[in-house]
């Protein structure tokens, strides 16, 4: 499978997740600490979202003209929507904490993974300067991950 065709189905697992966490009223925190965690972490996709403009409002992975971005949250973080989605979800499997929950939060993680992967891969083609800033900014935790 190609890079483009692995980080659609890898976007379909996530989203096929998500919904599924939604429907088994699993995907939004109850208590407060959760609550704020899960807001904090839209706050993180929005930030991300407005620093990327709409460059970053596509389904495949193909890495989009204007440079690599590297301000706003992506100076922390290479995948910042990811990463948000990835703390959303995670906090409210461990709010629901269930067997289908933590299926459902395992499936999103490795499908936001092979996205990751898939899209590194595409950007450090287009973008050479890719390597070095990877090897500065880490993925989805700063200064861990």
């Amino acid at each position: 499978m190609d890079l483009k065709n692995s980080s659609l189905a890898g976007l379909a697992f996530a989203t096929i997740a998500m919904v599924s966490l939604v429907f088994s009223e699993s995907l939004f925190a109850t208590e407060l600490v959760g609550i704020t965690i899960q807001a904090l972490s839209a706050l993180l996709m929005l930030w991300a979202r407005l620093t990327f403009g709409r460059r970053s409002f596509h389904a495949n992975a193909i890495p989009t003209e204007g440079g690599l971005m590297t301000a706003g949250p992506y100076k922390f973080l290479r995948h910042p929507i990811y990463a948000a989605i990835l703390y959303f979800v995670l906090v409210g499997v461990i709010s629901h904490f269930s067997l289908l929950s933590c299926f459902l939060g395992v499936v999103v993680a490795i499908g936001l993974s092979i996205r990751i992967m898939a899209e590194e891969r595409l950007v450090a083609e287009k973008y050479p300067e890719y390597m070095e800033y990877s090897a500065r900014t880490k993925r989805v935790i700063p200064f861990i991950l």
